[in-house]
């Protein structure tokens, strides 16, 4: 593999981490607090769909550039044996990297496809003047589950490093 196919995909892969451990942490920690301070519950909820609905396609675009670079990247690894191949450090923290991977993308495809619709039906119910009473439980299972997401991120991060310390 020449040099700069390997550099464009690490740069590929480092600029979707960036991007989607970025946009979890910002909203995790300071748009979605901040919201629910302000907003109140039928604003909230218009504001976390809307949200929502433009952030997922930027999530599962980076999840495929992920896994698409990442596999190249392994393809290429002098330590890469075969998939089930466990037998060093590094093949150890790579296996438990994408076990948690594989978790982040369970908990996203809730998010999209289990919370995602829950969150438009309460919302349309409050904008008809309907009463919605577990709309609050509604946004702390979205939020919680955001913050999963994040600490997740976080750990694969950290998995990342100790199979690099481990080469």
């Amino acid at each position: 593999m020449p040099p700069i196919g390997l550099s464009i995909a690490f740069w590929f892969h480092m600029l979707a981490t960036v991007i989607w451990v970025g946009s979890l942490a910002s909203l995790a920690l300071v748009v979605l607090p901040a919201a629910q301070r302000s907003l109140d519950s039928q604003s909230y909820s218009i504001f976390l769909e809307g949200l929502q609905r433009r952030l997922d396609p930027l999530g599962w675009f980076c999840l495929a550039v992920l896994a698409g670079t990442g596999m190249f990247q392994l393809s290429v690894n002098q330590n890469y044996h075969s998939f089930l191949a466990v037998d060093s450090p590094w093949s150890v923290a790579i296996l438990l990297k994408h076990s948690v991977y594989f978790l982040m993308i369970v908990v996203s495809a809730y998010l999209t496809w289990g919370m995602l619709p829950e969150i438009r039906r309460a919302a349309l119910r409050l904008s008809q003047g309907k009463d919605v009473p577990e709309m609050e439980r509604i946004q702390r299972r979205s939020v919680w589950l955001l913050r999963l997401n994040l600490l997740l991120a976080v750990v694969v991060l950290a998995l990342t490093a100790l199979a690099r310390v481990s080469l």
